[in-house]
């Protein structure tokens, strides 16, 4: 058993947290919200009330943050990780957030005598709580191979992608192609479902075709051909819209600061904040499909053949 102290109990943080405690981990959460806190301890957990007290015996702290200003924050600030955690503590980030920030982060955490990875995850909620997420992860090897065992009650694909910060580029990298995919995904379904083509028709033939991806096959934008997609459950996020907006902002800085082309990026960019601003903010990114078709609620649209 590892005393863990997890940072960063929100939709994705609480569900990892419990997969550790099934594991036989002993969890001591923290969070800002105290209906976090206290769902952590409903599974559990130990709720502390502070972030100090959270780390101060830990063996290991995994965090899961919104931003790289709170990461940065929470590990550099007065009274932070790396002033009050143990110094054999292994530190793990689990956040998305941009390079730069992983990069001072880790170089703070390596000044203070600790070892530190960036292990930014793909799956969403629903991967969170199966154990299915895969894991991207940045630093040393030692620091890698001592993250591994920890990290498997939560995932089911570990990758060591390079040094520092090479975790969170790789993410930034991956959730730019989701957000790309699920564009041309709702594109070409609009065009299909006005040319009279029903949606499941369209997914049993392009899943079997060349235009397949992992967005129509797992997460298909539309209800019906995939019975646990988003738009099966009235698009409640499995990933909100804001946040692939966020890292697809993050993957525009981060193209910007090695001079990188993303025009196609930059198109589903400005798709996602015309969404985010027109109402679509609360549900998850699969619901561009409905900025995309026209707007409104398509909850039953498209599934006959469109009148000729």
């Amino acid at each position: 058993m590892t005393t863990i102290a997890f940072i960063g109990l929100g939709n994705m943080g609480l569900p990892m947290s419990r997969r550790l405690i099934g594991a036989g981990h002993r969890i001591v959460g923290y969070d800002v919200s105290e209906a976090a806190r206290t769902g952590l301890a409903r599974q559990g957990g130990h709720a502390a009330a502070t972030l100090g007290e959270a780390v101060a015996e830990a063996e290991c702290v995994i965090t899961m943050l919104p931003t790289g200003r709170h990461v940065r924050a929470v590990y550099e600030d007065e009274g932070g990780i790396l002033a009050a955690a143990p110094r054999d503590a292994l530190l793990i980030d689990s956040s998305t957030i941009d390079i730069e920030s992983a990069r001072a982060v880790s170089a703070a955490a390596a000044a203070a005598g600790f070892a530190m990875v960036d292990a930014p995850v793909s799956g969403a909620v629903p991967a969170a709580e199966g154990g299915r997420l895969t894991f991207m992860v940045g630093g040393g090897a030692q620091a890698y191979a001592r993250a591994r065992p920890l990290l498997e009650p939560m995932g089911a694909n570990f990758f060591h992608v390079g040094p520092a910060g090479s975790g969170q580029a790789l993410k930034i990298c991956n959730n730019m192609l989701a957000g790309m995919t699920m564009v041309a995904l709702s594109e070409a379904i609009a065009l299909g479902e006005k040319l009279g083509l029903d949606h499941q028709i369209l997914y049993d033939v392009i899943v079997k075709s060349s235009g397949n991806c992992w967005a129509l096959e797992k997460y298909c934008p539309v209800p019906g051909p995939v019975p646990a997609s988003p738009a099966n459950h009235g698009y409640a996020p499995g990933f909100a819209l804001p946040m692939m907006l966020k890292d697809m902002r993050l993957a525009q800085q981060a193209a910007g600061s090695v001079q990188a082309a993303t025009p196609l990026a930059g198109a589903a960019v400005a798709l996602y904040q015309m969404a985010a601003a027109g109402g679509y903010a609360d549900r998850d990114f699969s619901a561009i499909f409905q900025l995309i078709a026209g707007g409104g609620d398509r909850t039953h649209a498209g599934t006959t053949p469109a009148s000729g």
